[in-house]
């Protein structure tokens, strides 16, 4: 199945919906309309990009948008990596996490199949490095990833979080545990003949990677770790940006169930304000949206203490 991306107007999206007849109710997030044309399944989003996915997509993009403005997305050359496989140029699961460093919200671990037809269709959109993009950028990206990208995506909220902690489970294995499982769910909706590669943002050195996964690594001869994953394989920076995206997500919701807005990262603005929602909501409503063993806890306790001594 060949992918094909172009970039619109707002009127000529308008008039791309008419001529299509696109179905604009019961989308996923970030889609605005989406067809089935000639056998082409035809998707557009909000950051007014259109996807076109199927058999013989140059010949009907052509036909709705006019051959002058067409330009297919696989003709463009792939950037050479100067490490030593370049997994761009392979069918590859990727996976990574986020949230693994801030005291607020959740750990959230995706692994994505991006097959090398999709390369360039990544490229196309934008995708890169998430740590480079706004929050803005990776929920766009990440909602039009979603639809057409296989993946698995597991969010371990603070609560579960927190009783792994405390049954002697370090974030390492936490990590490793959720990598595994997803790219296990993964496997379960590509061919395994299909993945040339599977690339895990590294986090840990392989042996104890697997000492921790808690089950077998799948295609593990097929398996590798790098480092700065993000910016050699667009299958890791795509599993970057979902998992990203569901902690900005989670993040949003978080700031409106305690009606004031949660900082991201550690801190010293996230000691000062895990001191305030102590001192309004009291210790267990603090725990229980924040990762306990992280130092902030105890920073946030000393700086009640000293308030309460100032007083």
């Amino acid at each position: 199945m060949a992918n094909l991306v172009q970039t619109l107007s707002q009127n000529e999206i308008e008039k791309l919906i008419q001529k299509i007849n696109a179905d604009t109710s019961n989308l996923v997030p970030g889609m605005i309309a989406k067809a089935k044309y000639q056998g082409v399944t035809i998707s557009i989003y909000k950051s007014r990009k259109v996807m076109f996915q199927g058999q013989n997509v140059e010949a009907v993009a052509q036909k709705l948008l006019g051959p002058k403005s067409v330009s297919i997305a696989a003709t463009k050359p792939i950037t050479p990596q100067k490490h030593s496989v370049n997994y761009n140029q392979m069918s590859c699961i990727g996976s990574d996490e986020a949230g693994s460093g801030d005291y607020f919200g959740p750990l959230t671990v995706c692994a994505c199949y991006v097959s090398k037809e999709n390369i360039a269709v990544l490229k196309t959109l934008g995708v890169d490095d998430s740590k480079k993009l706004n929050d803005r950028k990776i929920v766009e990206l990440a909602e039009q990833l979603v639809t057409f990208l296989p993946h698995s995506l597991i969010v371990l909220d603070n609560p579960n979080y927190n009783e792994r902690q405390a049954m002697g489970w370090s974030q390492v294995k936490m990590k490793a545990v959720l990598h595994n499982a997803c790219i296990q769910n993964v496997l379960k909706k590509v061919e395994q003949s299909d993945i040339d590669a599977i690339v895990i943002d590294q986090f840990a050195q392989p042996g104890v990677y697997k000492r921790y996964a808690l089950g077998d690594i799948p295609l593990e001869k097929r398996t590798h770790f790098e480092t700065k994953g993000e910016s050699k394989s667009l299958a890791i920076a795509a599993a970057s940006i979902i998992s990203r995206y569901a902690f900005v997500k989670h993040m949003d919701l978080l700031s409106k169930k305690m009606h004031q807005t949660i900082l991201k990262g550690a801190s010293g603005k996230v000691d000062l304000l895990a001191a305030q929602i102590i001192e309004k909501q009291g210790l267990p409503q603090l725990d229980a949206i924040t990762k306990k063993h992280f130092g902030n806890r105890e920073k946030a306790l000393k700086l009640v203490q000293k308030k309460r001594k100032d007083i």
